[in-house]
């Protein structure tokens, strides 16, 4: 699986994204652009559909109506060319039970056409980023969820997509861990990658997040940068007081 990236466009791109399940809208008319070389984080109470915006990204649902491109190749029908630009890492890390982890790892970098070699000098800094030296040649099944969650982290950076979309990184990480994934995701976005974030972590989008978008009811109510959405806040100083705001009233976008 290989892919180049068009040299022009967003990172990612939403266009009038609408997706419905029967009746009920779980985006509505959604447009959002992500820059290359940013960290995006997307926030939202549990409901708004940030996973299901997540899931179009990713290619796993279609929209009703809209368009999804990632690095300039549209997510269709024919979405390989776009997934193979990207990772994607869910909110409940899966493993398959009778492997080791360094036996997924090699087997998700056999996905994306990795040599042995390319994937041997792949994993050797992940493996020491995220400490995964003294469990991974157990057997998955045995994992902590903090465990699961370093090897599909690692699974997800071995390749050096372009862009990373993540449902919630730092769950059940220990603090050191945590530290290192905000650094890798920091070098990530000097390198030119791209990081899309969802998360109900307040403290991790106001540390690291270059922009923030705020999703409440299907609708996108603020974008911007953290001293943009609390110049547009006024009486209110931290992203949980703005957060709180924005979903509770629908206030309009911030641009």
């Amino acid at each position: 699986m290989s892919a180049e990236p068009s040299s022009v466009g967003p990172a990612i791109e939403l266009v009038g994204v609408r997706k419905c399940y029967g009746r009920q809208v779980a985006v509505a008319d959604l447009s959002l652009t992500i820059r290359r070389g940013e960290i995006f984080a997307f926030l939202g109470p549990n409901g708004a559909g940030k996973t299901t915006t997540i899931k179009m990204i990713a290619g796993l649902l279609r929209p009703n109506t809209g368009r999804v491109t990632v690095c300039g190749h549209e997510m269709n029908m024919n979405g390989t060319p776009a997934k193979a630009l990207m990772s994607y890492v869910p909110d409940q890390p899966f493993l398959y039970d009778k492997l080791t982890g360094r036996e997924f790892l090699d087997f998700v970098g056999q996905m994306y056409d990795m040599t042995g070699e390319q994937r041997r000098d792949a994993l050797k800094p992940l493996i020491e980023r995220l400490a995964l030296g003294e469990f991974l040649d157990r057997l998955t099944e045995t994992y902590s969820h903090g465990m699961k969650q370093r090897v599909v982290l690692a699974a997800a950076l071995m390749h050096d997509p372009e862009v990373l979309v993540i449902d919630e990184p730092m769950v059940g990480l220990d603090p050191r861990t945590a530290r290192s994934v905000k650094d890798a995701f920091r070098e990530r976005a000097r390198a030119g990658r791209t990081v899309f974030m969802s998360t109900h972590t307040l403290e991790v989008a106001e540390a690291i997040a270059d922009r923030i978008g705020i999703l409440n009811a299907g609708q996108l109510v603020a974008l911007g940068t953290l001293d943009e959405l609390k110049a547009r806040a006024t009486r209110e100083h931290s992203l949980e007081d703005i957060f709180l705001r924005m979903t509770e009233t629908g206030d309009e976008t911030v641009v």
